[in-house]
């Protein structure tokens, strides 16, 4: 018989703790006053031409010219990782400094809203502990992935959605402010922060590129697909943005940087799912170079950045600075269209399925345009980064059990006449979650109309990996402002649930019955 090879675990420490021992590409503290942080919903990396000229990637659709014509200025990250996706989980990494789940459980910038402390190690917190005014803008309305919530947990002393936009659209859509009204009234925004004593910081997030890829009807005359119609608009849009910042002066005092908070995609590309981008514009920009070599990814954009500013790092921040120059490589880890993907820093790349099959390659970085095959890996290597992720899961809770989380609030809530879209029609969130197998859930719903003349109609929804999970609901609930819907339910977990969604919807449909 065979011996058994016995299960030595990998260690976590080279993912989770900050690497602060480059060499500095700036001589002393960055010279920028304020911080922008614009992140792009759902962009890849291949998008940048400096990227795809680096990696020497074959993908050649310029579907953002205007976008890759300011990355030849600035200092771009051409192998720059998403972790996972989901826009929640892209925010919680790149502002928090650690891993969102590497599967599809419960977010953990919603499990950080079970507590005090980890949350004041995040960037905005840090910020504003050092004396900079706090800032979020989206163009999407706040409570949806609990935004509302979590933005000012995290350290953002003001924090805005839709509702803010004084300005109207341009198109219809959906999700909330189509790219050019967003980045115009985000101009105003800018214009007033400048005229301020304090040192700010300002995180935009768009929201034009998310399906159902609105565009105007010159964008897709020009294009094969929605999409390209969409990014496109968006390339101009944010063209035309830091067109104006510069022409402000903005850019003399700001570091801005550019990102995504996730990758969308693209078909045959190899890790296009995974494939981020950071472009830095600095008022230092000579002093740091066009490309800058190495493996990064968003958990070590909070650490980056607190680095330039020359600030503490907290303990609990991972990643590397992106402002150093480091002799070494190192570990990545992502989760994306469902494979866990780990680089170990030492040329070996491995991507395993959900049933930790695995297959390895050799590879200089995590992203690349080709890779060479070396064969699967035996079932240890499978247990190992499964083991690995795992690990990484739990950086914020001890127990996943007696938790509790609350989705709603007492701000009032403007109806729509309908509801035409399970996720953006949603009012509490729609947020993943987990069930640990042999638990109990417990649900409680409170909602009242506000208007003594006028019905509203109540539907509640759950899903799980987005399909509908019969749990016995009512299909619908009138509700007035005598008679308020109080309802308590609960169910069981006998196997454990991923992907799980409470949905709430409202419609005001008085008119129409």
């Amino acid at each position: 018989m065979g011996r058994t090879q016995p299960f030595t675990p990998l260690a976590s420490s080279g993912l989770t703790q900050s690497d602060l021992h480059g060499q500095r590409l700036l001589a002393g503290p960055g010279s920028a006053r304020n911080l922008l942080v614009i992140t792009l919903e759902g962009i890849p990396g291949a998008y940048l031409q400096p990227n795809r000229q680096a990696l020497n990637s074959r993908f050649n659709d310029d579907l953002m010219p205007k976008l890759s014509k300011w990355a030849e200025r600035g200092m771009n990250t051409p192998d720059y990782v998403l972790h996972t996706h989901q826009t929640i989980r892209g925010l919680y990494a790149m502002l928090c400094g650690d891993y969102d789940k590497l599967a599809n459980g419960t977010p953990k910038g919603v499990e950080l809203l079970t507590q005090n402390e980890r949350n004041q190690a995040c960037l905005p917190a840090q910020l504003r502990q050092a004396g900079f005014t706090t800032h979020y803008l989206q163009g999407a309305g706040l409570r949806f992935m609990a935004k509302d919530r979590i933005m000012p947990h995290i350290g953002f002393d003001s924090v805005h959605g839709q509702e803010w936009f004084a300005n109207k659209n341009y198109l219809d859509f959906p999700w909330g402010k189509d790219d050019r009204a967003f980045f115009e009234g985000a101009l105003g925004y800018v214009g007033q922060l400048q005229k301020q004593d304090k040192p700010w910081m300002l995180t935009l997030l768009t929201v034009g590129t998310h399906q159902p890829y609105s565009a105007p009807a010159e964008y897709l005359e020009r294009f094969d697909t929605p999409k390209q119609a969409a990014v496109a608009y968006l390339d101009d849009a944010v063209g035309a943005f830091l067109d104006n910042l510069e022409r402000q002066g903005v850019l003399k005092d700001t570091l801005v940087v550019v990102t995504s908070d996730e990758s969308h995609g693209i078909d045959g590309v190899r890790l296009a799912s995974s494939w981020g981008f950071n472009l830095t514009l600095a008022p230092e920009q000579a002093q740091l170079p066009t490309i800058k070599r190495g493996t990064y990814g968003h958990i070590d954009l909070a650490t980056s950045l607190l680095d330039y500013f020359a600030l503490p790092i907290p303990v609990a921040l991972g990643g590397r600075s992106l402002y150093r120059d480091y002799d070494s490589g190192r570990e990545m880890i992502s989760y994306t269209n469902g494979m866990l993907r780990y680089h170990n820093g030492q040329g070996l790349f491995t991507e395993c399925d959900f049933q930790q099959r695995c297959r390895r390659y050799a590879s200089e970085g995590f992203i690349a345009d080709q890779a060479r095959y070396l064969g699967p890996a035996d079932s240890l290597l499978g247990q190992q980064i499964g083991a690995l992720a795992g690990v990484l899961d739990q950086s914020l809770l001890q127990t996943p059990l007696n938790l509790r989380y609350q989705f709603g609030g007492p701000s009032p809530i403007k109806l729509r006449k309908r509801i035409d879209d399970d996720w953006a029609d949603n009012l509490i969130g729609a947020q993943y979650l987990e069930m640990p197998g042999g638990s109990h859930t417990r649900v409680r719903v409170k909602v009242r109309s506000l208007d003594p003349e006028r019905a509203a109609y109540i539907r509640l929804k759950a899903k799980q990996l987005e399909q509908d999970v019969p749990l016995g609901l009512p299909e619908e609930v009138k509700v007035t402002a005598d008679a308020p819907l109080e309802m308590e339910f609960s169910f069981d977990n006998p196997t454990e649930r991923k992907a799980f969604s409470c949905l709430l919807y409202t419609s005001d449909a008085a008119d129409e019955r």
